[in-house]
Order: C-alpha cells, then sequence, then structure tokens
C-alpha cells in the first residue's frame, strides 16, 4: 500500500486556534488553492459543512467518507448546486478547515491528504467554527460524521443553541453505538432542529443515503428534501427528526 501524505498546515486554516503559520505554509495553502480551482465566491450556491473526526479510530470511515462525497455535489447540482467547507480535528489540538469549494475532485484532493491520528474529540470547537462561518455568510447545513463525544454536553449544547439561531441545521451520523455519543450527537441534532442517525461503516451505502440526503436539503431547503423522502428511507428518517425537533 502506498504511504498517504498528510496535510501540511499550509492545506487548512486552523480552526479557533492561537497557532499561526510560516510563510512556506500560508505560500503552499495559496499554491494548492490555485491548482485544485477557484474557491467559491460567497453566495453562489447553498453552503454545508462537512465536518468529520480525524481522531486514530477513524481511518477507515474517513477513507468511506471521502470516496462518497462526490454523491453530495451530485445530488445537490439537480437542485442548484452545494459549497462544501470541509473540517476536521485529529490529534490532541488540531482542527483545521479548508476554503468553500464547489467541486467534488477539489474535496477529493484535500481529504486524500490527511491521515488519522489519535487523540481527543474536538467537537464543540468544529460548532463554534461553523457559528463563525455562519455569521459571515449563510450556511444552511453542518453534517458531522464522528462515533465519539468526551466534552462536557452542557458546553456543546450551548454551542448547538447558537447554530440554531444563525438557522444551520445539524445533521449528525453516528458509526456504531456508543451510549455517549449518541446523548450528544441527538441533543446537538435536537437543538439545532437537524437531525440524528446512525450508520453501519460495513455497509456504505447507509451514510452514502444519509449524505445525499443532508445535501439536498442544504440545497433545496424541506421542500427538496420532502420530495427525496418518497422514494428514499434515509431521507424519510431524516425529515421525520427535523420535524420532531422543529
Amino acid at each position: 500500500m502506498s504511504e498517504r501524505k498528510t496535510i501540511s498546515a499550509g492545506e487548512g486554516r486552523d480552526v479557533a486556534s492561537s497557532h499561526g503559520t510560516d510563510n512556506h505554509s500560508v505560500d503552499a495553502f495559496v499554491a494548492d488553492a490555485r491548482r485544485l480551482g477557484e474557491a467559491v465566491r460567497q453566495g453562489n450556491s447553498a453552503r454545508l459543512v462537512f465536518a468529520l473526526d480525524a481522531t486514530m479510530s477513524r481511518q477507515p470511515t474517513w477513507d468511506l467518507a471521502c470516496a462518497l462525497q462526490s454523491e453530495m455535489f451530485a445530488a445537490a447540482a439537480e437542485i442548484g448546486g452545494l459549497a462544501v467547507q470541509l473540517v476536521y480535528f485529529r490529534g490532541f489540538s488540531e482542527c483545521k478547515a479548508s476554503r468553500w469549494v464547489v467541486d467534488p475532485a477539489a474535496l477529493t484532493a484535500l481529504m486524500t491528504r490527511i491521515s488519522c491520528r489519535s487523540g481527543h474529540t474536538q467537537i464543540g470547537r468544529m460548532l463554534r467554527h461553523v457559528r463563525k462561518e455562519a455569521a459571515v455568510s449563510a450556511v444552511r447545513a453542518l453534517v458531522f460524521v464522528g462515533d465519539a463525544a468526551e466534552e462536557s454536553l452542557d458546553d456543546l449544547g450551548a454551542a448547538a443553541g447558537e447554530l440554531r439561531l444563525l438557522g444551520v441545521k445539524a445533521f449528525m451520523f453516528q458509526e456504531d453505538d456508543n451510549p455517549a455519543a449518541k446523548r450528544a450527537f441527538e441533543e446537538i441534532a435536537r437543538l439545532t432542529g437537524g437531525a440524528y442517525a446512525r450508520f453501519d461503516s460495513s455497509a456504505p451505502q447507509s451514510l452514502s443515503t444519509l449524505l445525499r440526503a443532508a445535501a439536498v436539503y442544504a440545497s433545496g431547503g424541506a421542500n427538496a428534501l420532502t420530495q427525496l423522502a418518497v422514494k428514499d428511507g434515509n431521507a424519510r428518517l431524516l425529515l421525520t427528526a427535523m420535524e420532531r425537533n422543529r
């Protein structure tokens, strides 16, 4: 198996961090942005933050999400398009956000350069980053994929409540059945008016349809998700959850 190249500091910006980057790192990020294509301009497409836990246990699911993420763009393209920002955390203090992209190939190129590392969850930091993005320009949805939550539920709930005020719905997708993660993910979804769902990484079709349904909501709103729910069981699951959390 070929060695995976890890993402450098210049290929994403720190999320709510005091750590700076050197000039070489900044130059590397600018070069990547030019190579991968022009970043999306604000207002051109609906916006969705695609956030993932990249701690060590997540490598198989990271690879799966990388393979499936283009389906989000494809589903949204039929409605009006989608701009996606990748956010991930790993290690003990690293949490980064990419630029906004409208090309799935650009997102794939970024994701394949990231490897998972041991560490703690940083869901609260991720939520606060989404809040800052939404305060600048509307973000319709947050999609988070993870399997653990090691932070204070009160703190996560406070951050989730702020997202609701900004109109951001959180779609919290949990791998496996960790009880603490389930409680946290369900609460974040409830407080934002979003939806929670479990998936099994051994059945990739489940995550695929969940991602597509979230992208359809981000691009076309509740009406588009309602139309998809007529033929898609996971879309119906998300729609039912959102109606319950309204």
